[in-house]
């Protein structure tokens, strides 16, 4: 029987709480919408991997990542004002994307993906805050490994690409903040879960 190790393909449920087994829950991946991703590929939390390596199909685990492990400590320098002439599109201003309490996609000038939260919008600029959601908090996983295979070449080559695999879990760099020209609306990409 595989077990999880660098280029299988893992699919798992779990279930993601704030701090502990009986803390809030975030989200979930169940069996009829399981997270799948490639170990080894630098999708997922780096501890989150380690925790689920050696595992096989089947099996359960629970496993606590401390905030440092996880999204780290809140930035306040992740928290920005910006020119409201960013947001344009075709020279118009979406009142109703752009509104406080809205995650906005965007993208700095590297193509960097960003999401960030809409904390105020004035004549001038728009406040925002780039910080992971869950940045500053320690997270629980509890969950079941449905599935280890060996991925295709075609679905490493794919992946490794920046082709997908996104979930919660996920170490992309979404809260690194941005200055006032280096972003712009942009396509998220969709569908990817507390982690990216």
């Amino acid at each position: 029987m595989l077990e999880i190790g660098k280029y299988a393909m893992v699919t798992l449920t779990y279930d993601l709480r704030i701090d502990n087994e009986n803390g809030e829950m975030v989200e979930q991946a169940t069996e009829t919408k399981p997270l799948q991703f490639l170990y080894g590929a630098g999708t997922m939390l780096p501890k989150f991997e380690s925790h689920l390596a050696g595992l096989h199909e089947g099996e359960p685990f629970s496993i606590h990542l401390s905030k440092n492990d996880a999204y780290g400590e809140v930035n306040h320098e992740a928290v920005v004002e910006l020119p409201k002439h960013v947001f344009l599109v075709n020279d118009k201003f979406d009142d109703e994307l752009i509104k406080v309490g809205n995650t906005v996609p965007m993208m700095s000038s590297n193509g960097q993906r960003l999401n960030g939260l809409v904390l105020d919008v004035n004549e001038e600029t728009v406040k925002m805050d780039f910080n992971h959601p869950l940045a500053g908090e320690d997270l629980f996983f509890a969950g079941k490994v449905l599935e280890v295979r060996e991925a295709s070449d075609e679905e490493v080559a794919q992946i490794l690409s920046g082709g997908g695999g996104c979930g919660c879990g996920s170490g992309s760099s979404c809260g690194t903040g941005c200055d006032d020209e280096s972003c712009s609306p942009g396509d998220s990409g969709g569908g990817c879960g507390c982690g990216c």
